[in-house]
């Protein structure tokens, strides 16, 4: 990691001390979790009892309140190991500061120390099968009854739905044409009577997975509610504004290993008598996603910084979410090239290749990412899609 304005010396330690941690425990497993499907959760609670898991819950809620900048050095590092496992980094992020700002303390105060110790991985349940861009035209059916909410519907392309122990789930407690202004966000318990689920064959990503889960009259208390009934999406939603520079940063984190890799592989390989660094056609795209990559990385690290010192940051989180996954896709792709032969046989990069494609698609698209940006430099009257 390159030392820069967001990264203090404290954070350079700890981003030694996990890729440690990173390199020992999860790189070596990376390949073979792809091929079974499955992850390790005694290596997710060894991360959890490292505080290697949400370290900036506030300290109120049982966290270290170390910041977003330093659980972006640990979603980095974890990263670069394998990023399907730095995943469960960012479901732990997300859905955590949703519990603590929305919950009530004894429902959610619980389930925030098994996420923090890794004993529990929690989904976020929003994509449904009639559309995701369009993510406020919701249709899972929430009903009130007494003291419980009664849910019926589907969620679809959920990442860890078969795997999760909870559920952050947005459902229409309006009428359809209320918009996002008639949607409840409910934490839902896996284990609870009438929720089933199924599992995707994915192209990448395919230690987390992603599948729907189907709710057949399933029950759930009133205290289960996250934030204010029908005000759910708009207040949940800000929350995106720090996984997304998160998820760029996930992204970018495996293109720099593609590219510290590559950059030694072509000053050993040899052709035409020279090393492939001596070409300039090699050299040269190298050179220019290396700029990018760095670039690209201070953007997310300037959003989580914005984040920590509660400005806005939507804009910045934005160009992370569509500018990182897309650039580390590039890159990996040239460096699979650079690798000859070699790199299209199944390894390190044409993994890289699958893993990083989803996040083009998942938690925003690209389409969606510039209309906020442009929202928010020319104002959301005049940017009205």
């Amino acid at each position: 990691m390159n030392p820069n304005p967001y990264i203090n010396e404290d954070l350079q330690a700890l981003a030694e001390t996990v890729r440690r941690f990173a390199d020992e425990k999860i790189k070596p497993g990376f390949l073979e979790r792809d091929k079974t499907r499955e992850f390790d959760r005694a290596l997710l609670r060894e991360m959890g009892e490292l505080g290697f898991i949400c370290p900036e819950v506030p300290e109120a809620f049982g966290g270290l309140g170390m910041g977003c900048v330093a659980a972006g050095v640990i979603h980095e590092e974890i990263a670069r190991a394998d990023l399907s496992f730095s995943y469960l980094n960012l479901l732990a992020s997300l859905n955590s500061q949703i519990l603590y700002k929305y919950g009530k303390p004894e429902v959610v105060r619980p389930w925030l120390d098994k996420i923090r110790e890794g004993r529990a991985i929690c989904a976020i349940a929003l994509t449904e099968p009639r559309g995701g861009s369009d993510a406020a035209n919701l249709r899972l059916r929430v009903e009130r009854d007494g003291d419980f909410y009664v849910i019926n519907g589907e969620k679809t392309s959920i990442s860890a739905a078969d795997q999760a122990d909870i559920t952050v789930v947005f459902g229409r407690t309006g009428t359809p044409e209320d918009g996002a202004h008639g949607v409840t966000a409910l934490l839902v318990p896996m284990d609870t009577p009438g929720l089933t689920t199924s599992r995707f064959d994915c192209h990448g990503q395919r230690s987390i997975g992603r599948g729907s889960i189907f709710f057949e009259n399933v029950r759930v208390p009133v205290s289960h509610r996250l934030g204010d009934e029908n005000k759910g999406f708009v207040q949940v939603m800000h929350g995106f504004d720090y996984s997304r520079s998160l998820i760029g940063l996930q992204c970018l984190a495996v293109a720099r290993a593609a590219l510290d890799e590559t950059w030694e592989y072509i000053t050993q390989r040899q052709a035409f008598g020279q090393p492939l660094s001596a070409f300039q056609g090699v050299t040269h795209p190298l050179a220019q996603y290396d700029t990018e990559v760095e670039g690209a990385r201070l953007v997310c690290l300037q959003g989580l910084w914005l984040k920590d010192q509660g400005l806005p940051h939507s804009a910045e989180a934005g160009m992370a979410k569509w500018w990182g996954p897309k650039l580390a896709y590039d890159v990996i792709h040239q460096c699979l090239l650079c690798f000859g032969h070699g790199g299209y046989d199944r390894g390190l990069m044409e993994q890289r290749l699958r893993d990083v494609l989803g996040f083009q698609i998942g938690d925003g698209t690209a389409q969606i990412m510039k209309t906020i940006i442009a929202r928010t430099r020319a104002g959301r009257k005049n940017v009205p899609a």
